[in-house]
């Protein structure tokens, strides 16, 4: 796997905290929930714009986007209890097999 791939699934995790930020910052505003959204924002675009310097720019977004979906989808069940239900859990199973179809396709 390279530095890219490596770089974009950081990303990705970044991306669950970022949104989860937004959930603290809407609960609990002030300078630091507001400050931490501001920071995993710009950390968000450098490793992103970095990962697509060596993975095509659509394959980067879509594992990115999607991914990071099915990352705070589950992160929001656990932590939010948001509703559980089988016909999530086949659209999480469609995200990740488009995901893992485009790596498998992905020239870099």
């Amino acid at each position: 796997m390279s530095i890219y791939w490596v770089v974009l699934l950081a990303a990705v995790l970044v991306e669950i905290g970022w949104a989860l930020s937004l959930k603290w910052m809407q609960v609990a505003p002030g300078p630091l929930s507001i400050g931490t959204v501001v920071v995993l924002t710009l950390l968000n675009m450098v490793m992103l714009s970095f990962a697509m310097r060596g993975i095509p720019v659509g394959t980067a977004y879509a594992v990115w986007t999607g991914l990071g979906a099915v990352g705070i989808t589950i992160a929001s069940i656990w932590l939010y209890h948001d509703p559980v239900t089988p016909l999530r859990f086949v659209f999480i199973a469609l995200i990740i097999g488009g995901v893992v179809g485009l790596k498998a396709t992905a020239v870099a």
